[in-house]
């Protein structure tokens, strides 16, 4: 049987090098020639943006950063970049910080160098979302692809371990997405198998020592490969689901993530044998639900949707408008009570359906 896709590869710089972040951004800023730098920090991440930004002309520091970047947010951060003359944007921190700088650039086109401090992988998607009236919408849009990414595993020391558990499973579920996505094919599964295998081998030692720099770099390398797949691959059931339950309810993005990419993964497993094969390797186990559920125990990942706000009459809701988003290329064709069952069994903590 021949092979045929289409596959883009999207272009952007990555610097990686622990402890140079710093001197890695100055001389992309330089680089660039910018001279009014919006930087986008949260308030908690503000004294390390400082630090790590000395060295070039900023213009503005920006911290009105929210999860799933509400409209009224975005157009805030969009007037203050206009009257500032912003001609670079430079995030540092987590999705929520690079989603209000592809915001931004969304309607500017102001270029982006986006420093991470999670393993969110947004920084390597060309895919913005933003949120109004309690609905989520995202896109796609290479004008908010940043240019460049600044990448240092000392930044993510001051990560939790619970969040860095979260943030990490929630790049795993970008490579399990990339499997069967609508844009799925053997480059975007090659990327994923790499940065499960990069992930699983990183998050334990996170865990066990969350200064061990080598743990680190393994995760953050992970996390990147997890976005580029995803990027090139788009999202799938997993996604989208989890967009539901972000932008619909305000729950926190990793946490969701981490929490519901079990019962999805079961609910596909048995219809996607070769990916289910590829998680199950890359995960050093011999089945892919088990592998997964093995290296959740290891790591303490959250179990349940209702530890972290939702409410159980909210499910009928969440599986109706999640089933209206899921693509047509899910390996396995999902009704509203099939949704409903995933997510009872997510929100109550207990092991996915059919396992």
């Amino acid at each position: 049987m021949s092979v045929e896709f289409d596959h883009t590869t999207l272009g952007q710089r990555v610097l990686f090098g622990a402890g140079k972040a710093a001197a890695n951004l100055a001389e992309e800023v330089r680089r660039r020639g910018s001279t009014a730098v919006m930087v986008i920090a949260e308030g908690r991440e503000s004294e390390l943006a400082r630090r790590i930004t000395t060295g070039i002309d900023v213009a503005l520091h920006y911290d009105d950063v929210a999860p799933h970047v509400p409209v009224a947010k975005a157009d805030k951060a969009r007037a203050a970049a206009q009257e500032h003359g912003v001609d670079l944007l430079v995030c540092v921190g987590g999705g929520s910080t690079t989603g209000l700088a592809k915001a931004v650039a969304l309607t500017s086109g102001l270029p982006i160098v986006a420093v991470p401090t999670t393993y969110a992988g947004s920084e390597a998607t060309n895919v913005w979302g933003l949120t109004e009236a309690a609905r989520k919408t995202t896109g796609v849009d290479d004008r908010v692809l940043p240019g460049t990414v600044v990448y240092d595993a000392a930044l993510t020391f001051s990560l939790p371990v619970e969040l860095s558990v979260a943030s990490g499973l929630n790049g795993l579920a970008h490579c399990v997405d990339s499997l069967w996505a609508p844009r799925a094919d053997p480059i975007n599964a090659a990327l994923a198998t790499e940065g499960m295998r990069t992930l699983a081998a990183g998050l334990p030692k996170v865990v066990a020592d969350p200064h061990d720099l080598a743990g680190r770099e393994s995760a953050l390398h992970g996390a990147y490969l997890s976005a580029v797949a995803f990027a090139s691959a788009g999202s799938g059931m997993h996604h989208k689901i989890c967009h539901v339950l972000g932008g619909t309810y305000d729950l926190p993005h990793a946490q969701t993530h981490a929490i519901v990419l079990p019962h999805v993964l079961a609910f596909n497993a048995v219809a996607a044998p070769e990916a289910a094969d590829r998680i199950a390797r890359a995960l050093g186990g011999t089945d892919a639900v088990g592998a997964l559920a093995a290296l959740r125990d290891r790591l303490g990942a959250p179990k349940a949707l209702r530890d972290i706000g939702l409410r159980e009459s909210d499910l009928d809701e969440a599986a109706e408008l999640s089933v209206a988003a899921i693509p047509a290329s899910n390996p396995r064709p999902a009704t509203a009570g099939d949704v409903r069952s995933l997510l009872t069994a997510a929100w109550a903590g207990t092991a996915p359906e059919g396992t």
